[in-house]
């Protein structure tokens, strides 16, 4: 079976929990850099990643790499490469990249440059002066850094976080793959309480259902590479009965809270469409005055924060009334996700750890609060 080399782009700060998600998966040449993964494996590998995995936010295929400091070298280094052994005559193939620290910076120049070397290539193989485009699609990729340009084809299509369950969001919604970052991150796996009392749009918690479930995440959209000629049907009927075989049954206790009316009917919403409403209770009520559920437990969240003046003011104390109502919830462990520089001082408490996150462009850090066992 052919072997293959397919990156994994992801969110700033979750490279290393990308690069062991591969590794669980059982895939080879697992590597992690800035920003990304990758791996090396068959076609049946890449459905496997696309449908299994929460952090990453695409599979791309690797098609090669050259230096690329001119429009003509642009140029010939991807008219070198075989594209026609993925797309067929009539094959769309839309252009998008990225240029960073790289002498050719134009992306609309270096769009149409890569565009104009594919045409050409195809074309001479297909013995076409005009190619149709409109069969299914293969979307190039391109980055630019350091003045080496590495080309890939896309194989997800839409976003790997857009796993087709949030059909409606409130007006800050967290990402899926930070929400389940989140959920690893606390290693939740099903066995203890799990409450989210900011819950907004629910995410967070359906991440924690489908983890508890072992649910892959892509079960319910499709992919790009479904529709492409060089993958077999079969490695994806394949790839979804793998999934499904690998999913527990249980009963998990996860509790959904907000003090927002219509963030709960959201939450409810996006719960039942991703198959896991009967997982998880959604209920209304302020954070800094509901009873704890129980004595133990994970408390995973993504409370407001705000960048204008006046809404970080707010921000600020909610954090200071969330610390006291919580000052001596000792037998829960505490995952709160915040751009604040100054959350920990207004929680009242340092974190015991914490790790520097980007929720897309905003830098946050996730503060951890371990359990404290008494004697």
């Amino acid at each position: 079976m052919d072997q293959f080399t397919f990156t994994v782009p992801c969110l700033f700060g979750l490279e290393g929990l990308v690069g062991d998600e591969l590794r669980r998966m059982g895939l080879k040449d697992v590597a992690v850099a800035d920003r990304r993964a990758s791996f090396t494996g068959s076609m049946a590998d890449m459905a496997r990643a696309n449908l299994r995995l929460r952090m990453g936010e695409r599979v791309m295929l690797r098609l090669g790499a050259f230096e690329a400091k001119t429009f003509e070298a642009l140029y010939q280094g991807v008219k070198a490469l075989p594209l026609e052994r993925f797309i067929p005559r009539n094959g769309q193939f839309p252009v998008k990249g990225y240029s960073l620290n790289s002498q050719l910076h134009s992306v609309p120049d270096c769009q149409a440059i890569v565009k104009k070397a594919a045409v050409d290539r195809l074309g001479r193989h297909y013995g076409l002066t005009w190619l149709p485009e409109d069969g299914a699609v293969y979307p190039l990729r391109f980055s630019l850094m350091k003045d080496i340009c590495e080309v890939f084809l896309d194989t997800s299509g839409a976003s790997l976080h857009k796993r087709g369950y949030r059909a409606v969001a409130n007006l800050a919604p967290l990402h899926e793959t930070m929400a389940a970052a989140m959920v690893t991150l606390a290693r939740y796996r099903g066995r203890e309480f799990f409450w989210d009392p900011f819950c907004g749009s629910g995410t967070i918690a359906i991440e924690a259902a489908l983890a508890a479930l072992n649910r892959a995440p892509g079960l319910g959209r499709s992919f790009g590479a479904e529709h492409w000629d060089a993958v077999p049907a079969q490695v994806w009927r394949d790839a979804r009965a793998e999934a499904k075989d690998l999913e527990y049954r249980g009963d998990y206790r996860i509790l959904a809270s907000d003090i927002d009316e219509d963030s709960l009917e959201i939450a409810r919403a996006n719960a039942q469409k991703a198959g896991v409403a009967k997982y998880i209770t959604v209920r209304g009520g302020d954070a800094t005055r509901l009873s704890l559920p129980c004595d133990r437990g994970i408390l995973c969240c993504n409370p407001p924060y705000g960048e204008r003046m006046g809404e970080q003011q707010s921000a600020r104390r909610l954090y200071q009334a969330l610390g006291r109502h919580l000052k001596y919830a000792d037998g829960w462990k505490k995952l709160i996700l915040s751009s604040e520089p100054e959350f920990e001082r207004c929680y009242g408490r340092p974190a015991d750890k914490r790790r520097k996150l980007y929720n897309g462009r905003l830098l946050c850090y996730v503060y951890q609060y371990e359990e404290k066992r008494r004697p």
